[in-house]
């Protein structure tokens, strides 16, 4: 059904059989054959260049061994030593501009091993077994609060875990996972996996979610650092930037990571209403799922448009290629100037840029048909708990100690490193060890 300001914009624009098709997994996990012949190919470097290049230092060269020897849940467990999360990491990683880019196979003949399918298909075989991998120390007595149950949130709770101590996390969200549950677009991760890895996560035990708790809402900072020795903050980037173009308030343009979120949680995607003519604004990861995605639902014709040249894009080549490859139009320099339409979005209006140094408008505009427009332009930090900012994240040193005694943070929220699955993982990880030897000392 469409409203009535929003005619263009309607659900079921494809039958339920063909969405089951378009969201399946986008590449099919290896079968034991096919995982021992991929491994076969690895040079099982010494000074392996994959390692320095993956921010959580898996072994890689080590569990691709281990695969290779018909023992994939010991690479998992390599994996996981570092890299709790690694079960998703292995499905929404850019292998392509990290551990894979930078393989020996790739550089001498174009076609690196493909170590992102190798490591979900060791985790995989481990996460499938009922045990958890990892038991707890004697419990410390010490208890540390973690805020956010994302990425950065979950790894720090689960080292802390691990090490006896007792984790409660809060969240704002009615379920955890953060960026994993929330963030992704669904055809990364088929079958609820983020869900099922948190629950195999929690299976270490020693650690509480506390849901519907934001920080700078219903939770203080100073409440917090009262009551726990130890206070870690994952809480992402949950505002989103604006336009900052006319018109930006009419019916039909929504922000792409609202539109995600819905998607991901959604039980039945032919309820979901998607437009016919699609412009998705900006030129990262979300930007191009939430484009991939409206194509998949069934939009005609969907358009990313990007302010600056193809290579400034953060999203992946692989990423850009695979939008194109369904059908997304990508169009570079140009910038939203104004949204047109009598209460609804009807065309947008584009100036064409140059970059000679700082980027500014040409003075050309044009318009393109748009009855749905999402703002994919960069995600803000909502709270700061009142701590030293840099840019506008959490200032940071080391293992994410932040300007106030006791509290830590890591991921999107805080200064420094990429906003990847990966980089927060590491940083939570960090972190939490960290935590450890103060509360040890």
């Amino acid at each position: 059904m469409s409203s009535p300001m929003t005619p263009g914009i309607v659900s079921g624009r494809l039958p339920a059989e063909a969405l089951a098709e378009n969201f399946d997994d986008l590449h099919e996990p290896f079968a034991p054959h096919e995982a021992a012949v991929a491994a076969d190919r690895c040079y099982f470097c010494h000074d392996a260049p994959c390692i320095t290049a993956c921010p959580t230092d898996i072994d890689i060269p080590l569990f691709i061994r281990q695969i290779s020897t018909g023992t994939p849940e010991a690479a998992a467990k390599t994996i996981f030593d570092q890299n709790i999360l690694g079960g998703m990491c292995a499905r929404v990683c850019p292998t392509e501009d990290l551990c894979e880019q930078a393989c020996v196979r790739e550089l001498a003949e174009g076609k690196p091993v493909e170590i992102g399918r190798l490591q979900r298909y060791a985790t995989d075989t481990l996460m499938a077994k009922q045990s958890h991998p990892y038991t707890r120390a004697p419990e410390t007595g010490k208890k540390v609060a973690v805020v956010g149950a994302g990425p950065a949130g979950l790894a720090c709770a689960h080292r802390l875990a691990m090490y006896g101590h007792e984790v409660t996390i809060y969240d704002a969200a009615d379920k955890p996972g953060g960026l994993n549950e929330f963030g992704i677009a669904a055809y990364k991760t088929t079958d609820n996996f983020a869900a099922a890895e948190v629950d195999w996560l929690l299976g270490i035990g020693g650690i509480t979610i506390k849901h519907g708790m934001r920080l700078g809402d219903n939770l203080s900072l100073d409440d917090l650092v009262g009551c726990f020795p130890a206070v870690f903050l994952g809480v992402g980037l949950g505002g989103v930037n604006a336009l900052r173009a006319d018109g930006e308030d009419k019916d039909g343009v929504r922000d792409a990571v609202d539109f995600i979120a819905n998607l991901r949680q959604s039980s039945d995607l032919t309820t979901l209403p998607v437009g016919r003519d699609v412009v998705v604004i900006g030129g990262g990861m979300t930007a191009v799922d939430a484009a991939v995605q409206s194509k998949l639902l069934g939009a005609q014709n969907v358009t990313i448009a990007y302010r600056r040249g193809r290579d400034a894009m953060s999203a992946s080549r692989y990423e850009q290629d695979l939008a194109a490859s369904k059908g997304v139009n990508l169009l570079f320099n140009a910038q939203p100037v104004a949204i047109h339409g009598n209460g609804a979005v009807r065309e947008i209006e584009l100036e064409y840029t140059v970059d000679d140094g700082g980027l500014k408008g040409t003075g050309e505009t044009f318009r393109i048909k748009a009855d749905q427009v999402f703002k994919a332009i960069g995600q803000t930090l909502e709270t700061d708990g009142g701590l030293t900012l840099e840019g506008r994240k959490i200032a940071v040193t080391g293992a994410g100690r932040t300007s106030r005694d006791g509290v830590w943070a890591g991921g999107d929220c805080a200064s420094g490193g990429d906003d990847l699955t990966v980089t927060a993982v590491a940083e939570g990880r960090d972190a939490a060890e960290d935590i450890h030897a103060a509360l040890s000392a």
